[in-house]
């Protein structure tokens, strides 16, 4: 479930009020505001009239064109981050990937290591030398050759922010560099630790995922970099547009929240991409305004609510078959959009093959009713002997 749709259904239950707080409101919660279902008040200044940061863009396909590139970082990042760090300033660097590279790949035969249990690569860690499935937890250590052509010659693609902190190592060997990820933070207060050791001034710069997004309060930290502004745009989810806005602009946010105005660089193959522009405009309304338009033509909240029902079962033919009878039953007794069965991103976790069904319900129409609908059909489903096996998750507005 999500929280905030909690919170405001518990508040009915006991007639109190709800106070939602963010510089990057959801599409959904500013619809309401806008439609005057909210009550809207804005702070137009940051607290304690501290400046917004100024945003640069870095073009990475100049960069790399110029040969202006060490490993990760532009020459511009390299600098930037000099300077901050030899005024006794503290730096903040996103990339929204843990591990040391999502993909081990044969030079020879292009073979990338899988996982047993999950359709998905594994992710490289070089801290313990081995590949994780970060789905099951799978692991295997880093091989010496290649599983399927014997090959010594392997190589890494794409990068974490394990792979972040070493290049750090080597470009700024007398500054102290933190990590905080699900990796680093497993450990009993390990989240907390981080958190005190920056705030303390005993970490310069500090690698991290979106865990450093939204919160926290550093008053030394004048420079935030990402890393890459590309892979959160292109994630395959309604929602990605929106959720890079926010992303990037709350890790923005991190940036100069003191006396001294902030940076924020961002590293990027797409710089005229609308999303980037708005985020260096701060400009939320036009986002708003955009990703509404989009919405409304393709059938998506707030002017539509979601249905998504997940399938899996360990036997794929029997899956296809029963994900194709159900979509069938829903097609012709819904008046209204059914799309799939679709296997997600992901088609195989924990030895599980998986298929989507996604119902769109107009707003117009009672949520109740298409409820016991979507019920009545989910029993007749269940009522058929050779797809009783097949587990059905239920999941109402998912995020």
């Amino acid at each position: 479930y999500h929280a905030r749709d909690a919170a405001i259904v518990l508040a009915g239950f006991h007639n109190s009020k709800v106070l939602l707080g963010s510089a990057t409101p959801s599409i959904e919660t500013y619809f309401n505001a806008q439609t005057e279902k909210f009550g809207l008040v804005e702070v137009k200044e940051r607290f304690g009239n501290v400046m917004m940061p100024e945003i640069e863009l870095v073009d990475l396909k100049d960069k790399y064109f110029r040969k202006q590139m060490t490993g990760h970082f532009s020459d511009t990042l390299i600098e930037t981050i000099s300077v901050t760090v030899a005024a006794g300033e503290q730096v903040i660097l996103f990339q929204n990937r843990r591990g040391f590279s999502p993909v081990v790949e044969c030079m020879t035969c292009g073979h990338v290591p899988q996982c047993q249990q999950c359709d998905v690569s594994l992710t490289f860690h070089k801290f313990k030398n081995q590949l994780r499935c970060h789905y099951c937890g799978y692991s295997m250590a880093n091989p010496n050759s290649c599983h399927s052509c014997s090959s010594p010659h392997l190589t890494t693609k794409g990068f974490g922010t394990e792979q972040i902190q070493q290049e750090l190592v080597a470009l700024f060997p007398n500054a102290k560099i933190g990590r905080m990820d699900q990796d680093t933070t497993r450990g009993k207060f390990g989240f907390e630790k981080i958190i005190d050791s920056f705030k303390n001034r005993e970490i310069d710069i500090l690698v991290g995922t979106q865990m450093l997004a939204k919160g926290l309060d550093f008053d030394n930290v004048t420079l935030v970099g990402i890393m890459n502004a590309d892979n959160m745009l292109y994630h395959p989810d309604f929602r990605a547009f929106e959720r890079s806005f926010q992303l990037m602009t709350q890790v923005a946010g991190r940036s100069g929240r003191a006396l001294k105005r902030g940076k924020v660089l961002i590293q990027t193959y797409n710089s005229e991409h609308n999303i980037i522009k708005q985020v260096v405009d701060n400009d939320y309304l036009s986002m708003f305004k955009e990703q509404l338009y989009e919405r409304q033509i393709y059938k998506y909240p707030p002017f539509f609510r979601l249905i998504k029902l997940t399938l899996k079962h360990r036997d794929f033919e029997k899956l296809k078959l029963g994900s194709m009878w159900l979509f069938e039953v829903l097609s012709q007794n819904l008046q209204m959009p059914v799309l799939g069965p679709e296997e997600p991103p992901i088609g195989r976790i924990r030895n599980e093959y998986i298929k989507t069904i996604i119902i769109k319900i107009p707003q117009q129409i009672s949520i109740n009713a298409t409820k016991k609908s979507i019920q009545r059909i989910l029993n007749s489903f269940e009522a058929v002997s050779q797809y009783r096996s097949i587990k059905v998750a239920v999941n109402v507005d998912y995020y």
